[in-house]
This record gives C-alpha cells, structure tokens and sequence, in this order.
C-alpha cells in the first residue's frame, strides 16, 4: 500500500478552487454541454410498479421526492437511513453486498471500497450525465473505476461540516465562528459534534494556535508515521476539554435535538439539517468558519446484489433531472450535484447559502481528503480513546 496521498489534488479538482452554488452547479456546463448524451431508455420505459431498496442517509430523500417518484413511475422507494460511511461499508460486508439497490457512499472513500469488491459498474449507456456536475463526475470515472471497469460512483449532494449555533443564545466575535469556539470555558457543557470530525476541527483550531504547525491535519493522510504524533497532540487536547461536550451526534435528527432540545448552544454540525431548522424559523444558524468548512460530495453506488435494475436507472433519471435537484437540496439543506438545481430552490434557501458562506469562505474550504483504509483505521483508535476518556 502506497503511503503517499495525493488526495489534495483529487478533493480540489472535485469542488474547485472556487466555488459557488452557481459555480458548483454550472461552472463547467460548458464542458457539460459537449459531453456525449448517452441513449437513455424512456423513463417510462424503465419504470414499473416495482420498488426500490435504497441505503442512503437519513435525510436525504424528503418525503415530497419519494411521493413524487411514486407517482412519476409507479415505483415505491424503501428507504433504510443511515448516519455514516462505516454503517454502509458494514451492513454491504454483513450482506456480502445484497439487500440493497442503491448505496451512497462519500467520494473520498473510494480506497476502502475498492477493496471490498461490493459495488458493480453503471451502464452508462443508461444515464444522462449532462446534467450533472462534471468535476464531480470525474471522481466516478477516475477515483471510483475499479479495475478499469468504468465507473462505480455517480454524484448526488454536496455538502459541509462547520460550526452552528443558537441564535438566540450566542453569537461569534467578529461575525465569524472558530472551531475554537466550541471549545472555549464559556461553552462548557454546552457543545456537540461527531467525534472524528470534531477532532479534525480542533485540529484545524491547534493549527492556528501554534500547537500544530500548519497544515498538519493534511499531511495526516500522507502516512501512519505521519499521522501518529499529530492525532496524539489532538487526542490529548480533546481528552483534556472533553467537559466542553454535551453529546456526541451520529445523524441529522441528533443534530436537530442538540440544539432545540438538548441544551446545546454550540456544535460543528453539517449544514443541511440546521439550514433546514433555519428555513422553518428555527433559532438557529451555520457558518463556515475561520478554519475552513470541511467538505464532501455524497454519491449513489450499486451493490454487486441489486435485484431491481430498470428501477435503478429509473430513480437516477428522476433524481439527475433539474427541478428534482432543486427540490432535494431546497428540502434537506444541501447542495445537489445537478446542474440548474439552482433555478429550483426557494428564495430562502438561496439566502441560507449565501449567509453560511460569506466572503472567501468557499475558496477556504477544507476538502475531506481520499481516505485510505489504514487512515480509517488509526483514527478510529484515537476517535476511541476520546470518546472513551
């Protein structure tokens, strides 16, 4: 296994050097444009009144998309959710990858799929990716094309992890969060996050501080020798101040009570469950922050078991077209990878986004890197002395 990682220029060319929703969604629509159309069966065609098993996080199918394929194509969606990649990778390898039509897998953890030989190719000849993001659609045909056998990974949402909060209870000095907040005295019991990434947040916190060079928490990936000493000084600063948390989260709904209902004031959360709660008037906000928003692109995936194949291309018909994008991004609070789902998200949706990246804060983003299983590995090592302390 190769040491080296050179995941940085993978994740940049994904999201670009600058993005925008704008920019993320039609800034390469003119290599788009001249991408050759595969022929795509009728949806019609395709469609039956069969179902679909779909593993796929919690909030990510709103229920007026399940509703509407219904009633598009006469197909019912089952919707397992999830709240991370190891329950994915660990229900596909307890089912020797059957069960499931549908997976969605993050793109940087191509490295730990590969090895598992649980996925299957698209026949591409059977979507249409001229309405998606073509940056994004390079990380199937190049990250996620096992052994040469096209791609096993099709875009589907983006999205962040940064810091959020009661508006009615706090607000950051300056304008602009830290992930140094969360760990400030005056949060003390009052702070929530997911454990490994709440780690690389204060990671990126220590790099500003002078406890870790900068840069640190990139070269992590480099290698395990490499990797060892800096998720030592983390572990040991998190482990230290560990009584500034009041719950760890593991979904979007854990996300939604921490702040309404469980006393938090200040977490690091993703963006689409607060932007949500911040579009139904929730007192509540999200905001990149100084450090950089961490972020990622969600996917759609087939397991070497899917048994409703002409309801796969049907769902990646109805999910790639426009005003479905819109409609997904504008109900969960991401961002979809269909290019002019922006003409089709409501005026505060577009407000929400414009507010959680202000300034430079989309060409400061913290792109999650490719993720190698022995990186996995070691982080879940110090993930559990943390939570375990």
């Amino acid at each position: 296994m190769s040491k080296k990682n050179t995941a940085d220029k993978s994740a940049a060319k994904t999201l670009g050097n600058k993005l925008s929703r704008r920019t993320v969604l039609r800034g390469a629509a003119a290599t788009g444009a001249v991408l050759a159309a595969p022929a795509i069966i009728s949806r019609r065609a395709l469609a039956s009144s069969g179902e679909i098993n779909v593993l796929m996080w919690s909030d990510y199918l709103p229920p007026e998309f399940i509703e509407g394929f219904k009633a598009d194509t006469g197909i019912t969606i089952n919707h397992t959710g999830v709240g991370s990649n190891e329950e994915i990778i660990n229900k596909m390898k307890a089912t020797k990858g059957r069960g499931f039509d549908l997976v969605s897998p993050t793109n940087m953890r191509s490295p730990q799929w590969i090895e598992l030989g649980l996925l299957q190719p698209f026949d591409m000849s059977k979507v249409n990716t001229s309405t998606l993001n073509p940056a994004m659609v390079n990380v199937g045909e190049t990250e996620w094309n096992f052994e040469g056998k096209g791609s096993h990974w099709l875009p589907q949402l983006w999205g962040t992890e940064a810091v959020a909060w009661r508006t009615d209870l706090w607000q950051p000095e300056g304008g602009v969060p830290s992930y140094g907040d969360i760990w400030s005295p005056e949060m003390k019991g009052k702070t929530m996050g997911r454990p490994h990434s709440m780690m690389v947040g204060a990671g990126l916190y220590l790099e500003t501080t002078g406890e870790l060079a900068p840069g640190s928490m990139r070269k992590a990936y480099d290698s395990e020798e490499i990797m060892r000493p800096i998720w030592e000084k983390v572990t040991k600063f998190c482990i230290e101040n560990k009584e500034q948390v009041k719950l760890f989260w593991n979904d979007a709904d854990s996300q939604k009570n921490g702040l309404l209902n469980d006393g938090v004031v200040v977490g690091q959360t993703w963006d689409g469950p607060i932007l949500a709660m911040k579009t139904a008037g929730e007192p509540v906000t999200y905001q990149a922050p100084k450090e950089g928003a961490l972020a990622w692109v969600d996917g759609i995936a087939v397991p070497i078991g899917a048994e409703n194949m002409d309801e796969i291309y049907a769902f990646l018909e109805y999910s790639f077209r426009p005003e479905n994008g819109g409609l997904t991004a504008d109900k969960t609070g991401y961002n979809s990878a269909v290019l002019g789902a922006d003409q089709h998200i409501s005026a505060a949706s577009k407000k929400n986004f414009a507010e959680a990246y202000p300034g430079d804060a989309l060409t400061n983003l913290f792109p999650w890197p490719k993720e190698p299983q022995w990186y996995a590995d070691v982080r879940t090592e110090y993930r559990n002395k943390f939570v375990n302390a």
